[in-house]
């Protein structure tokens, strides 16, 4: 099963086992890192904003051009943001560091 980093807010690391074919918001939020996506994936928010580790972005299908629209809504954006209920675990993606905003707004105000 592919591995994937997280790298929290706190700069604390999380490598988690990722089944192939979820999405980076599903391992993420079964793993409790702490990630909102607030439209539970639908793409219609930017709330599961993750930056691809440099090194790794290659490695990613290129963004349709719905998540690019999306994306330009997401705080901090950076060259490697994604969204990552459209990052979807493949083999081939064992192995890769994503980030969290170090700063986000979050909906669910807890």
């Amino acid at each position: 099963m592919p591995k994937i980093t997280f790298v929290n807010r706190d700069g604390s690391r999380a490598e988690v086992e990722a089944p192939v074919g979820e999405t980076l918001l599903d391992v993420a939020q079964s793993h409790a890192i702490d990630i909102e996506g607030a439209c539970e994936g639908c793409m219609a928010c930017s709330t599961c904003h993750v930056i691809v580790d440099t090194a790794d972005y290659d490695r990613l299908p290129a963004p349709s051009e719905d998540e690019a629209d999306m994306l330009d809504l997401a705080y901090g954006l950076t060259p490697t943001s994604r969204l990552g209920c459209q990052v979807v675990v493949t083999e081939a993606l064992d192995g890769l560091t994503v980030s969290l905003p170090r700063d986000a707004h979050d909906l669910r105000g807890d």
